[in-house]
């Protein structure tokens, strides 16, 4: 096949999850349903962290921010799926492609970090618990956000630049329902070396450093029901931590020659929409200051269960 420079290339054809018509409307409804529970959810948590002064606390601070990050997540790949399903249209400009990588980038790489900042404050909590209030300060989360914000900024633009200067030569179809770096870079006929650094590495040894020290300190309580309860502020964040690295890792840190359109369409579902919904009922279902919040906003009981 004769090498097409990328310049030349000026539209990409999205595949989807599935090329046969007759599945196209349950796709529709589905995912119609599941962006308007990752939306709704997520914004009711930020609403309720808002209204409540008693969650105005280093954690639900950052909890806050992770679900603003967590709906524009979905919101730079669901949209465009919904539109294209529903128009029977499978074109997106070259331009377009490369603006919904770089958005969808951002908000996945902000993920990360914000991850990696929430089990950094778990770490100060259980193994610093007397110098708390001094090193998670309101000015110290303020600065640790804005950390996030430039290095996620940095990151997504780098990785999106190294996009633009690849050379296509596989054709212009993306086996997959967004723009998501894999498919680009099996369609390149560059060397995608750089543009095949780890993502996630930074974030992940943040957190697995945070909690092979909270562990460490945990193991040294005595009694067990201490223990227990030490263990309990972290299963929020440690659920979120493997759904969201569980299905991203696969397909983020590994070859892209080692991987199926197929695998990487489910993985993708999972990271992009599943791990974003489940999100707010992680932290809602399994916290019971949250539910005491929902409860005041809805004036329900319907998160009535019991705590943690």
């Amino acid at each position: 096949m004769d090498r097409i420079n990328q310049s030349s290339v000026t539209k990409f054809l999205l595949l989807g999850l599935s090329e046969r018509p007759e599945q196209q409307p349950l796709l529709f409804g589905i995912f119609v349903g599941m962006y308007l529970v990752t939306v709704m959810g997520n914004l009711l948590i930020i609403l309720a962290i808002g209204f409540d002064s008693h969650l105005h606390t280093p954690m639900y601070f950052f909890l806050a921010n992770l679900s603003f990050a967590n709906a524009c997540f979905s919101s730079t790949t669901v949209p465009k799926m919904l539109v294209n399903i529903q128009t029977q249209s499978q074109t997106l400009p070259y331009g377009e492609c490369l603006a919904q990588m770089h958005f969808f980038m951002t908000f996945g790489i902000l993920d990360d970090f914000l991850l990696g900042v929430m089990a950094y404050d778990r770490y100060v909590a259980i193994c610093r618990p007397l110098h708390y209030s001094m090193l998670m300060s309101p000015l110290v989360c303020v600065l640790l956000l804005a950390a996030c914000w430039v290095l996620t900024s940095l990151a997504a633009l780098l990785h999106t630049l190294l996009m633009a200067r690849l050379s296509f030569c596989a054709g212009n179809s993306i086996h997959h329902f967004f723009c998501d770096v894999v498919p680009l870079l099996q369609l390149s006929c560059s060397d995608t070396s750089t543009s095949q650094v780890a993502l996630f590495t930074g974030p992940l040894s943040l957190i697995i450093l945070s909690y092979a020290h909270i562990i460490s300190t945990i193991l040294r309580v005595p009694s067990a029901s201490g223990r227990q309860n030490a263990f309990s502020t972290c299963g929020s964040h440690l659920t979120i931590v493997f759904l969201f690295y569980g299905t991203a890792i696969d397909v983020c840190l590994f070859p892209p020659s080692s991987h199926s359109g197929g695998k990487d369409r489910v993985a993708a579902v999972f990271y992009t929409i599943v791990t974003p919904m489940l999100n707010s009922f992680i932290y809602s279902l399994r916290n019971n200051d949250m539910k005491t919040e929902l409860r005041k906003l809805f004036g329900i009981h319907i998160f009535s269960s019991q705590g943690l």
